[in-house]
């Protein structure tokens, strides 16, 4: 298969030669390649949800772009197309799930799919996910919990990215952290999705592979050196985010995500885009909880009206217009894209377009000069 230049697109969209992409086509397409790649109908489009709408939640550098990525470890025989994913269920409100090295993107939501089953008899869950990989957006799968009726807790072990604090080699994962609440009818739901970095990860690759330049204080060398350059920032280490506070949550992530469900941990976890030698056996941990478990359902979405509107109604900061609840924006930016699809950049694009075309797969979208259409 034909790759671009680097280890995978650049990323975000630019101004040049950027067109907006129909929700419903790209998720087509982008199924339609995982199903070339041996993927079920079912599970190619839970992977292409899960990417498409991170690109239209704005979280960019966890959607289409990384298709190829994927695609890359299916063909390598390190991620399974076709995994035999098992679950243990090891008390009344507890599960472990044994991924079989497929897709993150897969996985995880069989893990959702379970915490929901689960709670209905328990008000409470606990899912424990090994032998997965590199989940993408880790709000896809607390927003499924929380489409239920649920609050969620999302939590990851990742690839090597962060030094222990005071080191310089990376052991540790950027390791997303997400939790989710509803709000009540009509409103969106409390989303919380972060990493422990002061940046994403993949965010420094694109910078290096764009030449642009990166702010000081997000990563060092791989000599340990403060660096402004993203590639060898993505060759070194990313500082986490709170410094000794941050580093501490992504030593706990390990511990909570690999340590505890038995996944790989202490800086073993493959790269996503290097490691082609082995699976990366990433580890998740999903807890769930009925919102109505200490008070009737009625009282909790008062409590969460009353905290929302006190928090946005309290006196606003110099220049700020509008305080936002976690997850309003992102949510905004989707309902946007609904409307009016994504952009992609031309990279991006170009990628897509290989891919397609190596699968046999008709481009779907019409063209304009340069500018690509909907």
């Amino acid at each position: 298969m034909r790759h671009p230049a680097g280890d995978g697109p650049r990323g975000p969209a630019d101004t040049i030669g950027v067109g907006y992409y129909d929700l419903v086509t790209l998720h087509d397409l982008v199924a339609s390649i995982f199903c070339s790649r041996g993927l079920s109908d079912e599970d190619a489009s839970a992977a292409a949800e899960t990417l498409v709408r991170a690109d239209a939640r704005g979280v960019w550098s966890h959607g289409v772009a990384r298709v190829g990525m994927y695609c890359s470890r299916i063909d390598a025989g390190v991620a399974n197309a076709k995994p035999n994913i098992t679950v243990t269920h090891v008390s009344k409100a507890a599960a472990l799930i044994d991924g079989d090295d497929g897709l993150g993107l897969v996985v995880a939501k069989r893990a959702a799919q379970e915490a929901i089953s689960l709670v209905e008899e328990t008000g409470i869950a606990l899912v424990g996910v090994k032998r997965s990989g590199h989940f993408g957006m880790a709000a896809q799968y607390v927003e499924t919990c929380v489409d239920a009726g649920l609050m969620a807790w999302m939590y990851t072990n990742s690839s090597p990215a962060l030094p222990p604090w005071g080191g310089r080699s990376a052991i540790f994962g950027t390791s997303p952290f997400a939790f989710g609440a509803p709000t009540g009818v009509g409103q969106p739901p409390f989303l919380i999705d972060m990493a422990m970095s002061v940046v994403a990860r993949g965010k420094l690759k694109f910078a290096g592979q764009r030449g642009d330049p990166i702010p000081e204080g997000l990563a060092l060398d791989s000599e340990g050196r403060p660096t402004t350059d993203g590639m060898e920032a993505f060759n070194g280490v990313v500082l986490p985010f709170g410094g000794v506070k941050g580093a501490a949550m992504s030593w706990m992530m390990d511990i909570v995500g690999g340590v505890f469900t038995g996944a790989e941990h202490a800086g073993r976890i493959a790269n996503p885009f290097k490691g082609l030698d082995r699976p990366q056996n990433v580890g998740h941990l999903l807890f769930v909880a009925k919102p109505d478990l200490f008070q009737p359902i009625e009282d909790f979405f008062t409590a969460m009206q009353e905290t929302t509107t006190a928090a946005k109604e309290s006196p606003r900061a110099a220049g700020v217009e509008t305080i936002y609840t976690p997850g309003e924006i992102e949510a905004l930016k989707a309902d946007e894209a609904r409307q009016c699809g994504v952009a992609l950049s031309t990279d991006v694009v170009t990628d897509l377009q290989t891919l397609a075309a190596d699968a046999g797969i008709s481009w779907p979208f019409a063209t304009d000069g340069t500018r690509l259409v909907i």
